[in-house]
């Protein structure tokens, strides 16, 4: 009897899809760039998680790797008090709008969070770049390589 060598579906999910930085879920294969920007919305860091992984985590690792900001606006999805105990540790106010499900919403200030915007907005013009906007590279590094190049043309060379 012979036997033949292949791989399964299961397998192939199990083969360096997480050291890829690529998630599975319910839309297909996916993947999150998270990103810190400056006061004028140019981005000042960024790192890779998958799809299917929390934002938290990805927001603790990129903001390990930098220096404490002295304020953080992020969305509902950072709305955690580990999240915000650890900011005040390191001297950061968080202005984060609290979730519509807490018992107790915290206190947060709405005019700073207008200009939450210019994230989304360096978001939009990082993904005119095709290569960022469509994943097309397997290694997660070379993918970033690829933000960081898309990053510098916009921002820093115009």
């Amino acid at each position: 009897m012979a036997h033949t060598s292949r791989r399964t579906a299961r397998q192939e999910g199990q083969r360096g899809g997480f050291a890829h930085a690529i998630g599975r879920s319910r839309g297909g294969r996916t993947i999150k760039i998270h990103a810190l920007t400056d006061a004028r919305g140019r981005p000042v860091a960024f790192t890779l998680t998958p799809g299917n992984e929390h934002d938290l985590d990805g927001a603790r690792d990129l903001l390990a790797i930098v220096v404490a900001p002295s304020r953080l606006i992020a969305d509902r999805a950072y709305d955690a008090k580990s999240l915000r105990d650890w900011l005040s540790q390191r001297g950061t106010d968080a202005v984060i709008p609290p979730n519509p499900t807490r018992k107790h919403p915290h206190a947060w200030d709405a005019d700073a969070y207008k200009t939450r915007n210019l994230i989304g907005r360096m978001f939009c013009r990082l993904k005119d770049y095709r290569r960022v906007a469509t994943r097309y590279d397997k290694l997660a590094r070379n993918f970033l390589a690829g933000a960081f190049i898309a990053a510098t043309v916009t921002w820093w060379l115009n």
